[in-house]
């Protein structure tokens, strides 16, 4: 699994094609919408993290940060653990 946002889009488009399934039974159909549910869960998490980013990725070229959060990993920055 590839960690990009098309990547994410890719997927998002895959469960749907999953839940347009016509083969399914009532369990298979509720057992998709119990994934699908998980998945736009978590892939809303992981727009709201992107969107985090391009905000500061705004702030500094508008002059409103000089650089970004640690926390964000941006331009290099590692976490402690991760220099372990």
């Amino acid at each position: 699994m590839k960690n990009r946002l098309i990547d994410l889009n890719n997927h998002l488009f895959l469960q749907l094609e999953r839940l347009l399934d016509e083969d399914l039974d009532d369990e298979g159909i509720t057992r998709e919408i119990n994934r699908s549910k998980s998945t736009s869960n978590i892939a809303a998490q992981i727009i709201n993290n992107a969107n985090l980013a391009l905000k500061a990725s705004v702030a500094i070229n508008e002059g409103l940060l000089k650089e970004p959060p640690k926390m964000l990993g941006l331009n290099g920055y590692k976490d402690e653990e991760d220099e372990n």
